[in-house]
């Protein structure tokens, strides 16, 4: 009988361990992911609710910091530079704190994203960016604790927070024509030596036109200062494969050569095993 409450016990646990009551969070997760003109802005926070309770000035004291949200840190991720209050904030990820009060908030940009609400030890070298943004009196309450990315524009927008009777709005500028004309100015430009790499790889890969794939291979060779070891070994299997033993082995040492000087061992061996079949 012992033996049998033992096996059982041993079967039990793990599903023991396994299961977990689940309930509603008190604050549930939001997450919002906009493009503004190019660039794509990424908020993750928690959303408490009001439930009945004074907010601003009671359950969130005006004048002192604030989480701007509940349990894990409020994060933001700007997919490039941003202008905010003539300010530049380098792209990536920070957390946001602020300060509300009547009339205006300080919003603050934290370099530190991985604390519970407040860090334990606030550094001011962390803030990436503080300004202060004019707050509005909403005409409907708002229940549940909301940011947004709105008034959007190909060179601006705006982070909208919302909670209670208050709202601001933090404009912030994106580099959209920048980007647009250097993607342009690439595209006008023509294919990069790499493109035509790729494109001959792939030819020659998929069994595709080989004297395509030579043709392009070679535009690459010409486009590139470097003459990368894997380019040139893409050559000679071309050569190879259209029947110029003789010119693939010559290109196979050039290969060959630059392989060495970077140190691939890989393409050492590829090209002096394409050397030895070839030179048969």
């Amino acid at each position: 009988m012992r033996k049998l409450l033992i096996a059982l016990a041993l079967i039990l646990a793990p599903l023991a361990s396994e299961a977990q009551v689940k309930t509603p969070q008190a604050s549930p997760k939001g997450y919002i992911k906009q493009t503004v003109g190019l660039t794509d802005v990424e908020v993750t926070y928690s959303r408490p609710g009001a439930r009945g309770r004074a907010v601003f000035g009671n359950l969130v004291p005006f004048g002192k910091l604030w989480r701007t949200g509940a349990n894990e840190n409020t994060i933001i991720n700007f997919s490039d530079d941003v202008i905010i209050d003539g300010k530049t904030l380098k792209k990536g990820k920070y957390a946001i704190y602020t300060v509300p009060r009547i009339e205006s908030w300080d919003v603050i940009f934290y370099l530190s994203t991985d604390n519970w609400g407040l860090p334990e030890n606030w550094s001011d070298a962390y803030v990436a960016l503080k300004t202060t943004v004019k707050e509005d009196a909403l005409p409907t309450p708002v229940e549940t604790f909301t940011i947004g990315i709105n008034g959007l524009d190909p060179n601006f927008g705006y982070l909208d927070i919302s909670w209670e009777n208050s709202h601001v709005a933090l404009k912030f500028e994106v580099p959209t024509a920048k980007a647009a004309i250097a993607s342009i100015d690439k595209t006008l430009a023509g294919p990069t030596w790499n493109d035509y790499y790729a494109a001959s790889q792939y030819l020659f890969q998929s069994n595709g036109n080989i004297e395509t794939a030579r043709t392009y291979v070679d535009k690459a060779l010409d486009m590139s200062t470097d003459k990368p070891y894997y380019v040139t070994r893409l050559k000679s299997q071309i050569q190879a494969k259209q029947g110029d033993k003789k010119g693939a082995v010559e290109t196979a040492k050039a290969s060959l050569a630059s392989a060495e000087a970077a140190n691939n061992a890989d393409y050492v061996k590829l090209n002096k095993d394409s050397i030895a079949e070839w030179s048969r």
